[in-house]
């Protein structure tokens, strides 16, 4: 019998926030983590129930697997003989680099797996879940998810061969934002802002200008040109970033990750 919608092995970071999220849907959740005082403490502040590791797989529609690439197989090894793969149980991971094949064979039966990889930002509603299904998840099996996944943020399908590089740009794109938008605030205080003003107008800097982009996104070089009157300010920032190969960092750091994504689903 299931007695909960969703089910969370694991509950860090990003197993955290995305109960968090799920719970603007639904309470009927249940936690577990190796912390247990950690997934008491998240069921009292979102309004759901914590237990344990096989309570989740009995009880759970939705099993969301969160635990490190390197943990999942002794993690499904603890739960291989509570989970039913004819009950219906859903797996969802949303472990970097491990396939769906990977996961249906840890697991040890042809379960339904959705795999997803979220970011931080699901935690308030702003995120971006890149997600593909094995071929037994059916549409309302899908669509029961989406919706009550869907104040997480934007929900994005994507074929498993891209999923490692997109989660390189979408999962680990908060980190180089974070870096960047710090990096801001430190110039403002160069200048002779204090950091706890300079903080927030690096931050909204960064939210306008996103949005902005958002309905303009194939005109870059056009609004970095509208920023830049000649002989201004501006273009001597932007002489600078262009001097310091700015945008081939940041790709590399996105190739970086994914390279490691691909390690990741080696080991």
């Amino acid at each position: 019998m299931m007695n909960y919608r969703f089910g969370f092995i694991g509950v860090g970071n990003m197993g955290g926030a995305l109960a968090k999220a799920a719970s603007r849907s639904t309470k009927q959740i249940l936690l577990c983590d190796t912390d247990a005082k950690k997934a008491a403490e998240l069921a009292r502040q979102i309004g759901c129930e914590f237990g344990d590791i096989r309570s989740v797989a009995a009880e759970c529609e939705y099993v969301f697997l969160g635990v490190k690439p390197q943990m999942m197989s002794e993690m499904l090894a603890q739960i291989r003989k509570t989970l039913k793969p004819h009950r219906g149980v859903i797996l969802v991971s949303m472990a970097a680099g491990l396939s769906i094949e990977s996961i249906q064979k840890m697991a040890g039966g042809k379960y339904k797996v959705i795999r997803i990889m979220p970011n931080i930002a699901v935690e308030v509603g702003e995120g971006e879940i890149l997600y593909t299904t094995s071929d037994n998840v059916t549409k309302p099996d899908l669509g029961k998810f989406l919706n009550l996944m869907k104040h997480a943020g934007q929900l994005t399908a994507m074929p498993e061969t891209m999923m490692d590089a997109g989660c390189s740009l979408s999962g680990c794109g908060p980190a180089f934002v974070f870096k960047f938008i710090r990096a801001l605030a430190n110039g403002a205080v160069e200048a002779g802002i204090d950091f706890e003003i300079a903080l927030p107008l690096a931050i909204q800097t960064v939210i306008g200008s996103a949005r902005l982009l958002e309905n303009k996104s194939d005109e870059v070089d056009k609004l970095v040109e509208s920023v830049c009157s000649p002989g201004g300010s501006t273009i001597e920032g932007v002489k600078t970033l262009d001097g310091g190969a700015m945008e081939d960092v940041v790709r590399d750091a996105v190739m970086a990750s994914y390279k490691r994504n691909l390690e990741l689903g080696k080991s």
